[in-house]
C-alpha cells in the first residue's frame, strides 16, 4: 500500500511531530510505502494567484493578462502542463498513493490555513474535480479525478472528548469535518475514512502523549481493510434532478445525517 502523509503542523516537536513519527515507523514495520509533505517545512505557499497558472504573480506586471477566472485557469495550465513545479509536484503524489493522511491541529473547527491552501493549489479543475464521463455527466461525490483512493484525518484538540459527543457542544467530530470529509475528499471521488482524533492534546502528559501514538499504530494496523465512511454517490440514485434527495430516501433524515448511508439500508441493499 503506498501512502501520502500530508502533514500541517507549524511545530516539528510537537504532539503532533510524535504521532507522525510513530505513524511512519508504523507503516514501514507495515511493509507500506511512504512519502511525507511537511507543509511548514516546505514553505508551502498557501495562496492562489496567477503565478500558479504561469501568469505573474501579486507583485509583476500582469496588466497584459486578462482578467483571471481560477476554474478555467486551473484546468487550462493543469492540460497544457503549465502549473507550477511545487503544485505539478503534489499532483504527482496524489497519483502515486492509494491513502491519503491529513495531519492537521484543528483550528477553528477546521485545517490550518496553509493546508486549506494546499487544497485550494493542488486539487484544480481538470485533475481532482471538473471531469465528465462519455455521456457528459460530471464526476463528483464518489466519483472524479480521485476515485479509488482513501483519505484518513488524523488530527488533535484542544477540547476533551466528551464535549464533542452526541450532545457535546462542538458537535460530533465527522459532522464538525463535514465540509472536508464530505466536500473535499468525497466530492474528488476519495473515500473518507472516520477521523482519528486526539482529544485534550493542549493538556496532554508525556503518557497521555504514548497512548495516542500507540492507538494511532493501532489504527494503521488496520488500515489496509478498512471501510470508509459510507457517503451517497451522486449517481448512485438516491437524488432527483435538482441533487435533493428524493422522499423515499433517508426519511425523517436531515442535513449532514441524511447524506450517510446508515446501517439498515445497507442490510436492505445486501437482501434486496
Amino acid at each position: 500500500m503506498r501512502v501520502l502523509w500530508i502533514f500541517a503542523h507549524p511545530e516539528r516537536h510537537s504532539l503532533n511531530g510524535a504521532l507522525l513519527d510513530e505513524g511512519l515507523r508504523t507503516l514501514d514495520a507495515l511493509g507500506h510505502e511512504h512519502r511525507v509533505s511537511d507543509l511548514y517545512a516546505m514553505g508551502w505557499k498557501a495562496v492562489v494567484d496567477a503565478a500558479d497558472f504561469g501568469g505573474a504573480d501579486a507583485s509583476g506586471d500582469d496588466s497584459a493578462r486578462e482578467r483571471l477566472v481560477v476554474g478555467a485557469a486551473q484546468e487550462q495550465a493543469y492540460e497544457q502542463g503549465e502549473l507550477s513545479a511545487d503544485i505539478r509536484a503534489e499532483q504527482e503524489k496524489l497519483d502515486w498513493a492509494d491513502v491519503v493522511v491529513f495531519q492537521f491541529p484543528m483550528w477553528w473547527f477546521g485545517p490550518p490555513a496553509i493546508l486549506k491552501g494546499w487544497f485550494d493549489r493542488v486539487l484544480v479543475q481538470g485533475f481532482a474535480f471538473g471531469l465528465k464521463d462519455a455521456s457528459g455527466t460530471t464526476l463528483r461525490y464518489g466519483d472524479g479525478g480521485l476515485a479509488g483512493k482513501r483519505a484518513l484525518v488524523v488530527t488533535s484538540v484542544g477540547a476533551r472528548e466528551s464535549s464533542f459527543g452526541p450532545r457535546g457542544i462542538h458537535g460530533p467530530v465527522d459532522e464538525v469535518l463535514f465540509p472536508l470529509l464530505h466536500g473535499t475528499f468525497w466530492y474528488t471521488g476519495m473515500a473518507p475514512l472516520a477521523p482519528f482524533t486526539v482529544f485534550g492534546a493542549d493538556r496532554m502528559t508525556a503518557e497521555g502523549a504514548r497512548t495516542a501514538a500507540a492507538s494511532l499504530a493501532d489504527r494503521l494496523r488496520g488500515l489496509a481493510d478498512e471501510e470508509p465512511l459510507r457517503y451517497r454517490h451522486e449517481q448512485g440514485g438516491d437524488f432527483d434532478a435538482d441533487l435533493v434527495l428524493r422522499p423515499h430516501v433517508a426519511p425523517g433524515r436531515e442535513g449532514v445525517a441524511a447524506q450517510r448511508v446508515d446501517a439498515r439500508e445497507r442490510v436492505r441493499a445486501v437482501t434486496a
